[in-house]
C-alpha cells in the first residue's frame, strides 16, 4: 500500500512557546519534527542534569506532551510536579521517567524515542544534541555569565551567546529532517536562551541557513527582561543574523492586535513590554511580514494562539509546497 505523503515541518525552539505552537500544528496533516534545546540548567531539569549526568529533560518533556495523543489523565500524570519536603520536591514525574529511560537504554535519544511510543506522539522529537551543553553569555561590558538559568538575571545587556563544549555533534536525524523540510519554523520563545542555543549547535544552524525550505520566524509578543528589553522585531532578527553571520529568514509572523492595557500593566511589573513591529526595518532586511491577530490570554499569561498560528503556518506551507513542486 502506497504511503500517504505529508509536507514536512521542522520547528526549532524550547521553553513555553514551542509546546503551544505544536498543539496547534499537530491538528493538520503534516510531518512534524521538533528540535529542542538541551541548554536548560534550572529547576528539576538542572538537578537531574547535575545528579544523573543526563541532558536536561524538561523542554523535551513539554514537547512530548504537546504532541502526544493520550488520555488527559495520562498527560496530567506525566506533567505532575511533586510538592514534598524531600528530594522529590519540584521534580516532575515526566522528567524522572525520561531520566530513568535514559539510564535503561543508555542513550537520551533512544529514551525520547521510547517515550514517544508510550505517549503516542504525532511526529518526531529530537534534542539539538545528544548531550548536555552549557550556554554562556558575553555581556556588553565583556563579562561572561554561564548557565541558561542565570543569564536573564545578570542585570546586563547581552552582546552574544555561545555554547560549550566546542565539540558538539548534532544528531544525523536532525540534519536529515532539516534537509528534507518544506517549512522551517523558528520560535516562538526566548531569543537568547531558547532559540539561539539550537542554532549555535555546530552544523545544525548552518544546515538551517542553507536549507531551501521556507523559513519563518514567529516573533515574540512581549520583550523579556534580562534578554530583549527594548528590542523591536527587527532587533530580534538582527540578533539571530549576527549569531549566524548571515541573513536567512524569509518571513516573520507578528501580532497586529493591540494588547489590552490591563495585560500590559501586569507585564510592566516584569519589565516586559509589547514588541514594536518596525515594519520599515523588517522590509529593509528583506523579510515578508505576515500580520495577524495571534495573541491569546491563557491563565493570565499572554501566549500565541495555537489554532490561529497553526492555520497561518499551514497555509504558508501549502503555498510553498505548491510553488516548489510546480516549478
Amino acid at each position: 500500500m502506497k504511503e500517504f505523503w505529508q509536507p514536512r515541518i521542522v520547528v526549532i525552539g524550547g521553553g513555553t512557546g514551542l509546546p503551544v505552537l505544536l498543539r496547534g500544528l499537530k491538528q493538520y496533516p503534516v510531518d512534524i519534527t521538533a528540535i529542542v534545546t538541551v541548554a536548560d540548567d534550572g529547576g528539576s531539569s538542572g538537578r537531574i542534569r547535575e545528579d544523573l549526568h543526563v541532558p536536561p529533560p524538561g523542554d523535551v518533556r513539554n514537547v512530548l506532551v504537546a504532541l502526544s495523543d493520550v488520555e488527559p489523565l495520562v498527560e496530567e500524570m506525566f506533567q505532575h510536579r511533586f510538592k514534598t519536603s524531600n528530594e522529590l520536591s519540584g521534580h516532575s514525574l515526566g522528567n524522572l521517567i525520561i531520566a530513568a529511560m535514559t539510564s535503561i537504554t543508555g542513550n537520551f535519544v533512544h529514551a525520547i524515542q521510547e517515550m514517544s511510543k508510550v505517549l503516542n506522539v504525532r511526529g518526531k522529537v529530537l534534542p539539538a544534541a545528544n548531550q548536555s551543553v552549557v550556554l554562556h553569555a558575553e555581556m556588553e561590558d565583556g563579562t561572561i555569565v554561564s548557565g541558561e538559568s542565570k543569564i536573564p538575571y545578570s542585570g546586563k545587556k547581552i552582546n552574544r551567546v555561545f555554547l560549550t563544549p566546542k565539540q558538539i555533534r548534532p544528531l544525523p536525524e536532525t540534519i536529515q529532517a532539516i534537509r528534507q523540510a518544506d517549512l522551517i519554523i523558528l520560535g516562538p520563545g526566548s531569543l537568547y536562551t531558547s532559540l539561539l542555543p539550537n542554532l549555535l549547535v555546530p552544523r545544525l544552524g548552518d544546515e538551517v541557513c542553507r536549507s531551501h525550505a521556507k523559513k519563518v520566524y514567529i516573533c515574540n509578543l512581549m520583550t523579556q527582561a534580562g534578554e530583549t528589553h527594548g528590542y523591536t522585531a527587527s532587533d530580534h532578527v538582527r540578533a539571530i543574523y549576527d549569531h549566524m553571520s548571515r541573513a536567512f529568514i524569509d518571513t516573520i509572523l507578528v501580532n497586529n492586535e493591540e494588547i489590552p492595557q490591563d495585560v500590559q500593566l501586569r507585564y510592566n511589573e516584569e519589565l516586559a513590554h509589547p514588541v514594536l513591529y518596525d515594519v520599515d526595518r523588517l522590509t529593509e532586511l528583506g523579510l515578508e511580514t505576515v500580520y495577524a491577530d495571534i495573541a491569546n490570554l491563557e491563565n493570565g499569561a499572554l501566549r500565541h494562539d495555537p489554532k490561529k498560528v497553526a492555520k497561518i503556518l499551514y497555509n504558508l506551507l501549502i503555498n510553498e509546497t505548491k510553488r516548489r513542486y510546480e516549478a
